[in-house]
């Protein structure tokens, strides 16, 4: 860490002992339990220091850290012991019991990564590829690819991809941040435009009333989800022109010339090239992924009802996927897959028993850095939530909608983005301005659909972009990429797809109507993209 940063740390350290050190005095008697600066705009300051001091230091544990302890001490009004309290017991303890269901997820997709690798499936598949996909950009669009089929569910997403073509992407030099990219930006877009999704059936759930059913809404509100579609038109052509701007191009350089895939942080993929059956083959790797698909998706079903005779939802695949609970399903439709890959490779000859066990351990040391993080990440967002975050934008909101209708969209973008970067949930985002959109605008007006698609749409991104979001952090996980690496080179590429989207909701406040409003944002990322490869080239005086 450079002098400044630890400066900057060390500042932030010192603030926040002396704050503890005064609490006492300042304290109020006991009698006031709602916290004084629960919705104002001080709700929103311990995700700002926290996301400010992780960008800053580049060490996301002490920074998240502090965060907590601010939220905590405005929540407690400078209580000594209410501080530590509601850190421990608010923030760190609820986060756990809130993740618990995650974090089993995540081991288990760590203990099949270590079972592949140690069975020889992924040296397999990797010099399948080598033969199959010749190219860097047949490498990144088959990760496209992927993560556009995988749409289920954000987390799975981001797990199952990373594991999958991390091999490819290495053998083709793909750096691991635009890997974390390539599998970021495909989890909650897409998830968010399928309307057989997670996703879907939250947003179902939220919508109030209206002449609409939440799942009609959310599938007439896919064409002006403008920052999902265009993310996608991005990607591919970003790849197709073979050139990289701001952090990410230093990482793909590094990678390219160097081989270097890491660049700077340190790489959580240490020890993973240890010993492996070269007698495995691609199925060995193809099989036990179908088999965690297939067990996943009736999972997610069977914990929404779905072959309950007695549920409403018994035989809606659809309504069954609205009712249910991603963090109770995918932990045991996971270790199904987990238990019946174990037998298949022990009938295979191609592991032992012993050598499975030995990769329990191992698939959860690898997972501890993205566990952490999310731990400290859903802390925080608790301490948004005993602050009252959401009441405060939820009146900055009412407050925006008379006089400004035509232009609400893009305020109601803007807004989402805001909101989903600083407490790191889409979910959260959309739950509270779903409500607000459907009661500003009109049923049989053309403009709630694009405004449930703004709703959307900015949270996804301020998620995207967000250091604290767990979908982030995941996809940091599933790709074995430094966290804040992942987070400083997907910043400019979301941004410059979000300045778009803006222009796009802007437009969509006069011109309703998505045949002709996506070609223009379409044609608008191509150019953007042209005219950033020309500024490159004339920076670098290179071939890019």
């Amino acid at each position: 860490m450079s002098k400044k940063k630890r400066i900057f740390l060390g500042a932030g350290i010192i603030v926040v002992t002396l704050i503890l050190c005064v609490a006492t005095a300042l304290a109020d008697d006991g009698s006031e339990t709602v916290s004084r600066f629960a919705g104002t705009i001080w709700s929103l300051v311990p995700p700002v220091i926290a996301i400010g001091l992780a960008l800053i230091t580049k060490e996301v544990y002490s920074s998240l850290f502090i965060g907590i302890v601010v939220g905590a001490l405005l929540a407690s009004n400078f209580s000594f012991t209410g501080t530590v309290d509601m850190a421990v017991q608010n923030g760190i303890v609820a986060a756990i019991k809130d993740t618990a269901g995650i974090f089993a997820f995540l081991v288990i997709l760590g203990i099949f990564v270590a079972l592949m690798n140690m069975a020889g499936g992924s040296a397999a598949f990797g010099r399948w590829a080598q033969v199959h996909i010749k190219s860097k950009i047949g490498a990144s669009l088959a990760t496209f690819v992927l993560g556009v089929l995988i749409f289920i569910d954000d987390y799975f997403n981001c797990l199952t991809v990373g594991s999958v073509m991390r091999p490819v992407t290495d053998t083709h030099k793909v750096s691991r941040a635009k890997l974390a990219y390539l599998i970021d930006a495909t989890a909650a877009p897409i998830c968010m435009i399928a309307p057989i999704s997670s996703w879907a059936a939250a947003v179902a759930i939220y919508v109030e009333s209206t002449e609409y059913s939440g799942l009609e809404l959310f599938v007439r509100a896919i064409p002006f989800n403008f920052y999902s579609l265009l993310t996608f038109v991005f990607i591919i052509a970003l790849t197709l022109m073979k050139f990289d701007y701001g952090p990410m191009r230093i990482h793909e350089v590094n990678a390219r010339e160097k081989g270097d895939l890491f660049t700077t942080g340190e790489s959580s993929n240490k020890g993973e090239e240890g010993e492996f059956n070269p007698n495995g083959r691609v199925i060995d790797l193809v099989l036990p992924i179908i088999l965690l698909i297939v067990l996943n998706v009736i999972a997610l079903a069977y914990s929404g009802g779905f072959f309950d005779a007695s549920s409403s939802c018994y035989m809606d695949f659809i309504g069954a996927i609205g009712d249910t609970v991603a963090t109770a399903a995918l932990p045991w439709g996971s270790i199904l897959a987990l238990i019946i890959t174990i037998i298949y490779m022990i009938c295979r000859r191609i592991v032992t028993f012993k050598d499975a066990m030995k990769c329990i351990p191992k698939g959860f040391v690898a997972m501890v850095p993205a566990i952490l993080i999310l731990t400290f990440a859903t802390a925080l967002k608790n301490m948004t939530g005993e602050l009252n975050a959401a009441g405060y934008v939820k009146g900055i909101m009412d407050g925006a909608a008379a006089g400004l209708s035509n232009f609400l969209p893009a305020i109601i973008f803007i807004v989402a983005c805001f909101l989903a970067f600083a407490t790191g949930t889409s979910w959260g985002t959309f739950g509270i301005l779903i409500p607000i959109v459907t009661n500003i605008f009109e049923a049989t007006d053309p403009l709630l659909f694009v405004g449930i698609s703004a709703c959307l749409a900015g949270a996804v991104c301020g998620d995207h972009c967000s250091p604290i979001s767990d979908t982030t952090i995941m996809s940091s996980a599933g790709a074995q990429c430094d966290h804040l690496n992942h987070v400083s080179t997907q910043l400019p590429y979301s941004i410059s797809v979000a300045a778009i989207s803006f222009v796009m909701f802007i437009i969509s406040g006069f011109i309703p109507n998505a045949f002709i409003v996506l070609p223009i944002g379409i044609v608008l990322t191509v150019l953007f993209l042209f005219v950033a490869k020309l500024i490159m080239k004339a920076k670098y005086k290179e071939h890019i």
